[in-house]
């Protein structure tokens, strides 16, 4: 049963058949109580919830703070009328798209019709109403409000997300800033262990050839004081002690090779040279570890001349790093091949042994840094894992390739090189020291010559005044810049052995003074050093005549000494 109207002022709240969130409010005006039951009993069926007032004052209240998906406004109301009250609702914001049905019981004319309308009527409703036409009416107002009920739900929840996504997108750039800090934090921090790590490497590489320079010198005046003198037992201790300082040699100048290498700093200097040369030297480089093991090589190459546009010292390198390889990774007695294969483009060099071979599964990572492609027959001379990967990496500067092969564990192994190579021509003159002494052996005797050695360790300079001394020199030492200066303005030396490091004056700084004096400007200058040559920029310095990296090959200096003999 539908609720009377009240007899109190003030809406009323009359429930219709639903009464829950979703429900719709419908408000009715009319001053007559009678005709506000006949409205809600006429649309009770719709299913709304309905407000009652019987004057403006009463609707405009609860208008205040409700919202209405239509309004039943009687026209002819005590006080203000429906078009005043009409005209007030449409004045607020918040009401005035509520749609407005006007009830009159009395036909308009054509000025009124018009009034209701200007101030936001809808519709006319005359009295007595059709209960069917104006529940049509209503159902019509009442989708309209669900609908933009749903639109505005719909907005607000847009707006949700998009404020979520907002929140969500400065998350994500706040993380993304954090990211970045970090990564360039962390880019930095890896940059400079990095830095550290190549001054490490360059540090320990000169500190390292410092005591081998020592050793190797030493070595060198061993061997010339006992030989042919029949201590065969001194003899094999020498020969012991030369190839184990050359291995420390080799393994320290690789290990900076390496730094140079993933830094981009190491470059060639090419020159067009035969590759019998190259092959000839490493074979000769490697040759006391292959005597040692018993192994059996043999060296089958192009009997024509064959030149390519390379590095005379690195392709060496190359070469006796795979030879030493092969010879570290075979049983002793093995056999360990040579081989050369030309064709109209290029040249394939292939070095073969039927030691240890290589698992299939480690075959794709042989190349790698510091991994071992086979296991060393003797436990401890693995080595350090870096000599392929520096072999591989010097032969892609060559513009060539270098790829391993090998059957399987216990069926040996091949590592072949490809190098583009020239057309014929003559053999062009070397004028690199190392080079010449590398291609030959032979021992030039030498004419007598004044040699000042400048070397702040003790160790080697006693050692290299050794050697020159049997060699046949008249030697004077120095151990820092200014007594260098000072010996050298006494003695007049032909030739200056110039350690670069020096304390209290730099060692190219003393080469730029002697080369001030008269007598100094004519002297050969040759600077040592055990630093690496990017580290060592003054090494273009007009003042030096030569430079030669720690420690010394005893076969360089000598054919340098010949040349100051013959100039």
């Amino acid at each position: 049963m539908a609720a009377r109207a009240p007899a109190a002022s003030g809406p009323v709240i009359a429930p219709g058949l639903a009464n829950n969130d979703e429900s719709v409010q419908i408000l009715l005006v009319d001053d007559q109580p009678a005709n506000l039951e006949a409205l809600q009993a006429t649309l009770e069926s719709t299913g709304c919830r309905f407000v009652l007032a019987r004057s403006a004052d009463e609707a405009l209240l609860a208008l205040l703070n409700q919202d209405f998906a239509a309004i039943v406004l009687d026209v002819m109301m005590p006080g203000m009328s429906g078009f005043d009250l009409a005209a007030m609702i449409r004045r607020r914001q918040r009401t005035q798209q509520v749609p407005i049905l006007f009830l009159t019981a009395r036909m308009l004319d054509k000025q009124d019709e018009l009034k209701g309308y200007s101030v936001g009527a809808v519709d006319y409703l005359t009295k007595p109403l059709d209960p069917q036409i104006l529940r049509s009416k209503i159902a019509v107002f009442i989708e309209l409000y669900r609908k933009r009920r749903a639109l505005a739900r719909m907005n607000v929840e847009l707006q949700r997300q998009i404020a979520e996504r907002q929140r969500m997108s400065d998350e994500l750039r706040r993380s993304n800033d954090q990211l970045e800090v970090h990564v360039a934090e962390r880019t930095a921090a890896l940059a400079e262990a990095n830095r550290r790590k190549d001054d490490f490497l360059a540090t320990l590489a000169h500190e390292l050839r410092n005591p081998l320079s020592a050793l190797r010198t030493a070595s060198e005046a061993l061997r010339m004081k006992i030989e042919g003198e029949g201590h065969s037992d001194v003899t094999a201790l020498q020969g012991v002690f030369h190839r184990q300082v050359n291995q420390l040699t080799r393994l320290t100048n690789d290990l900076l090779d390496v730094s140079r290498i993933t830094r981009d700093k190491l470059t060639l200097q090419r020159t067009r040279m035969l590759l019998s040369d190259a092959i000839e030297a490493a074979v000769e480089t490697v040759r006391p570890a292959i005597e040692q093991r018993q192994h059996v090589l043999a060296v089958d190459i192009p009997t024509n001349p064959v030149y390519v546009d390379g590095d005379q010292a690195r392709l060496v390198q190359i070469f006796a790093n795979l030879l030493d390889n092969a010879a570290r990774y075979s049983p002793n007695g093995s056999r360990i091949a040579v081989t050369a294969q030309l064709d109209a483009s290029a040249v394939l060099v292939k070095v073969t042994d039927n030691g240890s071979g290589i698992d299939r599964e480690r075959l794709p990572f042989v190349f790698d840094l510091f991994v071992h492609g086979k296991r060393p027959t003797t436990p401890g001379e693995g080595g350090l894992g870096i000599g392929l990967s520096l072999a591989k990496r010097l032969t892609e500067m060559h513009g060539g390739s270098l790829t391993a092969y090998s059957a399987g564990q216990g069926r040996g192994s091949e590592f072949s090189v490809r190098l583009p190579v020239l057309s014929d021509a003559a053999s062009p003159d070397h004028s690199d020291p190392a080079e010449r002494a590398t291609r030959s052996k032979r021992a030039t005797k030498l004419e007598r010559r004044r040699v000042l050695v400048v070397e702040d360790n003790q160790d080697t300079a006693e050692m290299m005044s050794i050697m020159l001394t049997e060699w046949g020199q008249e030697i004077r030492l120095a151990h820092d810049g200014p007594s260098a200066l000072e010996i050298a303005g006494e003695f007049r030396p032909d030739v200056v052995l110039l350690d670069i490091g020096l304390p209290k004056l730099h060692g190219y700084e003393v080469a730029r003074r002697l080369r001030q004096e008269p007598w100094g400007r004519d002297i050969m200058v040759i600077a040592v050093t055990g630093w690496g040559a990017e580290r060592d920029r003054h090494s273009e310095s007009s003042v030096i005549t030569h430079r030669l990296l720690k420690p010394i090959d005893p076969a360089v200096l000598r054919e340098l000494l010949a040349q100051s003999a013959a100039r």
